[in-house]
């Protein structure tokens, strides 16, 4: 692997001030001189002659790799047993549903390329599914990552490289040739690399309070494109907590309780480890509380848990500890519904080489995603159980993303437009928590960057479908077991993340 070490970077005055111990320390690493931009725009690009753009084209399988199928039966030791081969069924609905349930493979094999080591809060599990829109604080719809389980400082070129290829992945499940998949990789990067070269530009608060809002998707969109997305938007509105009311409750006695759907939504009376749920909810509510902001804790106190239950998501998360507590306010027309989700360690933890200053896995899922999404939920927060971290967050907050079927050649045309959204929303989360004017120097202004990630995208789009077929030969072969029905549609949309 061909990599760089640089701390020239904007937050080398962050790590400083936070080792800072001696008297005066603090205010000499606040006055101290910062590097103007011109000079770490230099920066970024003279990288390019120790790690050239064209390098990252590369992708060959290393002879030493380890085998996809061991690293995910390592995952899955860590994870309720009874729930594996539902993963395994979500994986084995196609290719693309393998590389959103894979990213710990991913991590391993993205090591192993080139990089520049400037490092950013990586999403850890970047894919064109986990965008969408969501409600701001204020009410408003913007688009944004909407997961961040895996993440954890490390190259922003890993990010790029997994949206990318997933892009590819994505059109060839849609039905796409190779150059409408390398297509749809190369206008990832090049709306990445625009938009990173425009952050690089701004003011810092300008970046932190930057969002992509319904103005911003719109003016970005092609006419029939804005059509689709407005339907979105209309969708994602009737998508709070009154709608996933109706959607998992049904009234008992006169008051709602979740509806359970074995094994994917089940009323538990302990959990895994057999601890008393009361007992459970009890400590986590303890912690939860502690790691909320004063008004925020204010606010919770006058909902009433009226239900609990555990509740399966996503591709790769399923097996892990998640839990949906159903609130009620003022009455049953003001409810809240609250997901509490393990948060295990990072897959990108083992290859980065940064050491978080916490060891807390639910506090760093947490801080990242304050950090890059950009008005993230007012209830996040994290908490712990019997050794095992979770995070905090709403369910159903006006959340809505893109939906696209297995064969819709037709929709790729509009996929590749919503490729550059991705593209956009990913460079603004590197821009919040990284460099964007090193980052910006190094990718420049052609499409050099664009054509070799496309190129590394298809190459790993094969590795993928290759991967793929293991795990199918492993099930037939008897090593793995799954479930005999994919518990999830036959698309790649959202209806399997939460």
């Amino acid at each position: 692997m061909s990599s760089v070490e640089s701390r020239l970077d904007v937050d080398r005055s962050f790590e400083q001030i936070a080792a800072a111990s001696a008297p005066g320390a603090i205010l000499a690493g606040f006055t101290a001189a910062r590097a103007p931009v011109s000079e770490r725009l230099a920066a970024g690009k003279a990288l390019r002659r120790k790690v050239a753009r064209e390098a990252h084209a590369a992708f060959r399988k290393d002879p030493a790799r380890q085998d996809p199928i061991e690293i995910l039966e390592a995952q899955n030791r860590t994870r309720a047993q009874k729930l594996v081969p539902t993963r395994y069924a979500r994986m084995l609905a196609s290719p693309f549903a393998f590389l959103r349930g894979s990213a710990a493979v991913m991590a391993a094999d993205l090591a192993d390329t080139p990089s520049t080591r400037l490092l950013v809060n990586a999403c850890g599990d970047m894919h064109v599914s986990n965008f969408g829109v969501y409600g701001s604080a204020e009410r408003q719809l913007v688009f944004a990552i909407n997961d961040f389980d895996e993440v954890f400082p490390a190259p922003w070129e890993w990010d790029l490289k997994r949206l990318a290829a997933s892009a590819a992945v994505a059109v060839r499940f849609m039905g796409g040739d190779r150059e409408r998949a390398a297509a749809a990789a190369a206008e990832t990067v090049r709306s990445y690399r625009e938009h990173i070269g425009r952050y690089a530009r701004m003011g810092h608060l300008e970046v932190w309070y930057d969002r992509i809002a319904e103005d911003d998707i719109l003016e970005a969109l092609s006419p029939a494109a804005r059509r689709n997305a407005r339907k979105l938007f209309d969708k994602a509105r009737r998508k709070g907590h009154q709608r996933a009311l109706e959607k998992l409750t049904e009234q008992v006695g006169g008051a709602h309780r979740i509806v359970e759907s074995v094994p994917l939504i089940v009323r538990e009376s302990h959990t895994e480890s057999g601890l008393p749920i009361d007992e459970a909810l009890d400590t986590m509510l303890r912690q939860y509380l502690d790691s909320l902001p004063y008004d925020m804790r204010r606010l919770l106190s006058r909902y009433r848990i009226v239900d609990v239950a555990r509740k399966v998501v996503g591709v790769g998360s399923v097996g892990t500890g998640c839990w949906i507590a159903l609130l009620v306010g003022v009455d049953h027309d003001d409810p809240l519904f609250l997901q509490v989700k393990e948060a295990q360690a990072s897959v990108l933890e083992a290859h980065s080489g940064y050491a978080m200053p916490f060891d807390h896995h639910g506090r760093r899922v947490v801080v990242g995603q304050r950090m890059i999404q950009g008005s993230p939920d007012i209830f996040l927060g994290w908490g712990e159980v019997g050794g095992r971290h979770f995070y905090v967050r709403q369910l159903a907050d006006m959340k809505g993303g893109l939906e696209f079927a297995e064969g819709d050649r037709e929709g790729i045309p509009g996929f590749l437009e919503y490729c550059a959204l991705c593209g956009h929303a990913l460079a603004l989360a590197h821009a919040k928590s990284g460099d964007a004017a090193m980052i910006a120097g190094y990718c420049g202004k052609s499409p050099a960057l664009d054509d070799a990630v496309a190129r590394f995208a298809l190459a790993y789009a094969r590795q993928t479908e290759r991967d793929y077929d293991a795990l199918d030969a492993a099930r037939k072969s008897g090593r793995i077991r799954v479930a005999a029905e994919p518990a999830a549609p036959q698309h790649a949309g959202k209806e399997t993340k939460r």
